[in-house]
């Protein structure tokens, strides 16, 4: 009788990534409406998501033209970098499901400090009444915390294609229904694109242009890395509209909520609840990018 090949340490790894994809996509197929959402919907202006939308909006565009040095101030990349080389150094002299199981253990770190400071900064803007005034620094954690992610497996996240990447995960993470199965195939199909340097565009991941409100596209050129072609400089507008789109729906009822002095927050604390998810997502994807970069016949 011939014994089946045994499994190679990275494809352990692998096998585990795609289960846990699969459980946090099928989660999110399912997931309904919070109760709480739902008993405050009469009770929030009408044109509040619209300028959470746009607010996001600005958010990112502030960040990507000239936020991403400030971030940067707030870890240590030069080290997270370093430790990056370290596991790869170590797991290229002895691939075990211990090295392999290293970049995650790091990135994992990262997220709980996020988390903590996430969760008690908007304790602390909702105890005030501050709602709006968050969503800046609430998008800088955001990408805080992917940015160390990123680094943690190996990438970059200042080119123009790598912003659309983390643009499109965002939304991804906080879609239900179809909407995030599609999203996460679109997702995967960036990441070797990337790699390859392949162009990007809305017609190379889904034939289709990507949904989103308007919201403004001043500046949207200026950015790290020199001149871009048309299809990513677009691609990036719609996710941006996109991952904006996400968030003010997502948290419409909690930044409402953060509004209101001592009961936000209650609102406040989703802040930590919403990072988490975006979090996990980011880690899986990059991930899996990981593994497909080291092995692409995985």
């Amino acid at each position: 009788m011939i014994r089946p090949l045994k499994k190679s340490p990275r494809q352990l790894e692998w096998k585990a990534l795609v289960k846990r994809e699969e459980r946090f996509i099928t989660a999110a197929r399912h997931q309904k409406e919070p109760l709480l959402n739902r008993k405050l919907e009469r009770l929030v202006p009408e044109k509040l998501e619209d300028t959470l939308n746009l607010a996001f909006y600005k958010a990112f565009e502030l960040i990507f033209n000239r936020g991403t040095s400030i971030i940067e101030k707030t870890y240590r990349k030069e080290d997270m970098e370093n430790t990056y080389k370290i596991n790869a150094y170590a797991a290229g002299l002895k691939e075990s499901r211990k090295t392999m199981k290293a970049f995650s253990r790091e990135a994992g770190k990262n997220k709980v400090r996020n988390l903590a400071a996430a969760g008690a900064g908007g304790i602390g803007l909702g105890a005030l009444g501050i709602g709006l005034p968050d969503i800046p620094l609430f998008t800088g954690m955001i990408l805080k915390c992917i940015y160390e992610t990123a680094i943690s497996y190996g990438f970059s996240y200042d080119t123009a294609e790598e912003q659309c990447y983390i643009l499109k995960l965002i939304s991804t993470a906080l879609s239900r229904g179809d909407a995030a199965e599609s999203g996460n195939r679109s997702l995967d199909a960036m990441g070797p694109l990337i790699r390859t340097g392949t162009p990007l565009s809305e017609t190379a991941l889904s034939g289709m242009p990507l949904p989103g409100t308007f919201c403004g596209q001043d500046g949207l050129a200026a950015l790290p890395g020199g001149p871009e072609s048309h299809d990513t400089a677009s691609l990036r507008t719609s996710l941006m509209q996109q991952a904006s789109h996400a968030l003010s729906s997502e948290l419409l009822y909690m930044k409402f909520l953060q509004g209101i002095p001592i009961a936000g927050i209650i609102g406040g604390v989703y802040d930590a609840v919403y990072l988490k998810r975006i979090a996990d997502y980011a880690d899986m994807k990059y991930k899996r990018r990981f593994l497909e970069k080291s092995n692409p016949d995985i």
